[in-house]
């Protein structure tokens, strides 16, 4: 069975994080609804602001708004605190390639 140690060990990776980290950027380009149903996740267990969570799925605001409606997931709307709203606004400008 394939370990991250023996992918270190073998000298493919630097370190078990690398290795990790490129598996699971692999597993979210290989099934995109596993990466969205993470996002809708993190959003439900207050992890993520509507506006990452899209990030996160890759998908627009208003679709995920969407989703989360459709799967029956209270929206909560609108920053807590600045820092909340900053990291929005990044997540937002982000999504839109800007």
């Amino acid at each position: 069975m394939v370990t991250l140690k023996s992918l270190v060990q073998a000298g493919l990776y630097p370190d078990e994080e690398s290795a990790l980290e490129e598996a699971l950027r692999v597993l979210w380009q290989e099934r995109p609804q596993l990466r969205l149903d993470w996002a809708v996740y993190e959003y439900r267990t207050g992890q993520l602001s509507l506006a990452r969570a899209a990030a996160l799925a890759g998908i627009s605001f208003d679709y995920m708004k969407e989703i989360l409606v459709q799967r029956g997931i209270k929206l909560h709307l609108g920053p807590a605190d600045l820092q909340e709203a900053l990291e929005e606004v990044a997540a937002l400008e982000k999504s839109l390639g800007s």
